[in-house]
């Protein structure tokens, strides 16, 4: 299968930037990755909670080839005042250095680093361009841009990976050991095993993938992103790091306390929670309302699954709307921009649930709508957003998303 009249756009775009910039792209593969949509825990990667999501229909595609040097070359079009990143493999700046804190290239060094450390031998370079259409924040576009990278790198020199999660690993590792990004498991794991048409279930005990379809009978939805056109910083430098932080810190309160746990997703029963919440509330209120949310959470979170198995979309967008409350009144890592998408939507008939997504402040809401109300809720963020926040009235965006495949490869384009 080709393809499709987005995807074919994208790549007229990248071999124009490819004859620009002089990078040999004839006859190369492109990899395609897509976006995320968390239905379920968001921010709870980081407190072992388990994770259910889709493959969303915004994705990065990149056009690579062995060059048959030990160079890397890549042009991104998202970033052209970047130009040209260029290195020798083995030869990348260090960890979290200033040479690398303002450029895209951040990734691909990060890559180059990690999966040296972890004993990957690279010897072929290789020449690529890349653009992507995945708005910033809130559905993964760093997980896809070093999923993707990984996957490409490793296909040009011959290796295989005895266990896929291992990859979420190597991209997990880029982010929080070179860029000093604080990012969970999440994004990389949604991205990498998305499947069309199905949820994908991870289960951080076992580490396990499970796909899910949405059972028979389920009203015609539609998942809608809502970029709201600010301009999200690195997670380490967001609310995202100080919300984490607090959670680990009360995990050791905790432990010091005699309380067996190693995150805040085995605090499952009513009797512990109500404990701690009497016991270290009064001392430590903003930690306890970062493990509230976590812990009503996770019971919406098994309702949502058995909702989703029984095609009650209705159930699963109540629950996506609770959790955005709980996001922003417990968790605390939403924004004014985010809530303003959230608030002119609610009002909207046909809107089954919405909420914030991603590492919160600034990017992207998201919503669950019945197929029929699609045009209505794009009318209303048209007539009021601009409204409300005018100074993105040029910048905001709404995206009507598929459920897709994580990764695909098309060969024979170029």
């Amino acid at each position: 299968m080709g393809l499709t009249k987005e995807g074919q756009a994208a790549l007229e775009k990248i071999q124009q930037w490819a004859k620009e910039h002089n990078i040999d792209i004839a006859g190369a593969k492109v990899r395609r990755t897509s976006s995320r949509f968390c239905l379920g825990v968001e921010h709870g990667d980081y407190n072992g909670t388990e994770l259910f999501g889709v493959g969303t229909d915004r994705f990065i595609w990149m056009a690579y080839k062995p060059n048959g040097t030990d160079k890397v070359r890549l042009f991104s079009g998202n970033f052209p005042d970047d130009g040209v990143i260029e290195y020798t493999i083995g030869d990348v700046p260090e960890p979290k250095s200033a040479a690398v804190a303002d450029t895209w290239g951040r990734f691909p060094y990060g890559i180059d680093y990690i999966l040296r450390r972890e004993g990957f031998a690279l010897t072929q370079g290789i020449d690529a361009v890349l653009y992507g259409n995945i708005p910033g924040g809130g559905m993964s576009r760093s997980a896809s841009l070093c999923i993707n990278l990984i996957l490409s790198l490793f296909d040009a020199n011959g290796i295989e990976v005895e266990e896929q999660v291992q990859i979420v690993d190597l991209a997990q590792a880029v982010e929080n050991d070179y860029i000093g990004s604080p990012c969970g498991q999440l994004d990389q794991t949604m991205v990498l095993f998305a499947k069309e048409g199905m949820g994908t279930y991870y289960n951080p005990e076992d580490r396990s993938i499970e796909y899910v379809p949405i059972g028979a009978g389920a009203t015609d939805f539609r998942i809608m992103v809502l970029d709201t056109g600010t301009d999200r910083p690195g997670l380490e430098k967001s609310t995202y790091a100080v919300r984490r932080r607090e959670c680990e810190e009360l995990v050791t309160i905790l432990q010091e306390a005699n309380i067996e746990i190693d995150c805040l997703a085995d605090i499952k029963d009513n009797a512990t929670y109500d404990r701690i919440i009497a016991d270290f509330e009064p001392e430590h209120p903003d930690h306890c309302a970062r493990l509230d949310y976590i812990f009503r959470a996770q019971q919406r979170f098994y309702q949502m699954m058995d909702a989703w198995k029984a095609g009650d979309i209705e159930t699963v967008g109540a629950i996506f709307r609770e959790d955005g409350i709980g996001l922003r009144d417990d968790y605390q890592i939403s924004g004014p921009e985010l809530e303003t998408m959230c608030d002119i939507v609610r009002s909207v008939p046909g809107v089954l649930g919405e909420r914030m997504l991603g590492g919160g402040d600034k990017g992207a809401s998201g919503a669950l709508v019945k197929a029929g109300s699609v045009e209505a809720v794009q009318q209303a963020v048209e007539n009021a957003y601009p409204r409300s926040r005018p100074n993105f009235a040029d910048r905001y965006a709404v995206h009507t998303c598929k459920v897709v495949d994580g990764v695909k490869v098309f060969e024979n384009l170029l």
